[in-house]
This record gives C-alpha cells, structure tokens and sequence, in this order.
C-alpha cells in the first residue's frame, strides 16, 4: 500500500508535464496490479523484459563486481527462480487483457 501511494502522489503530482509513466518493477504480484487499476488506472501497455535465467545470472554477477553487491550464485538463483515463479500469474493476467509487450 505505501509502495502505490508514493507512485500515486508522484503521478498526480506530474501529470500536466507528461505524456505518461514508466514504472520499473511495479507491480511484482497480481494483487498489486489489481490495486494498481483500482486506484490509479489501467495501464496502457506493459513491458515484459524476457531474458533467460542464464543471462540474468551473468548480469547480476558482473553487477556485482561493479557495486557493492555481495550476492553469491546460489542467491542469485534462488531469487531468480522466486522471480519467475512470482511473475507467471502477472504475466497471463496481461497477456489476457492484451496490454503486454514481450520484449525478448
């Protein structure tokens, strides 16, 4: 709920200077999505960044030796795998309402 308060307040606050939003990572969950058009609007199109875990993987390591970042392969996966999971009900539920873009 915070999370979509703080985009609301930053939204409304913008909205005669723009043309629209990109929201990078939000929502993550189904439920999110539902408060989301609730709240604020449906959204006119989503991005869908599709990439392999392989190629995730390699760009979360080489972050990782540019930052602060202490993140091992193993947790990498983990969130990796959390992340694909997580994301499939998203995923079809804007695939139904035709608003997803793939973007491979």
């Amino acid at each position: 709920g915070i999370v979509l308060e703080l985009l609301k307040e930053a939204m409304v606050s913008k909205l005669g200077d723009t043309k629209g939003f990109l929201i990078d990572g939000y929502p993550r969950e189904l439920q999110e999505a539902e408060e989301f058009e609730s709240k604020i609007g449906e959204p006119k199109l989503v991005f869908c960044l599709d990439c392999s875990a392989e190629t995730m993987s390699s760009r979360l390591l080489m972050r990782n030796q540019s930052s602060q970042h202490s993140d091992n392969t193993e947790t990498i996966k983990e969130g990796i795998e959390s992340y694909y999971q997580g994301s499939k009900t998203l995923i079809a539920y804007y695939e139904r309402k035709t608003q997803l873009c793939k973007v491979n």
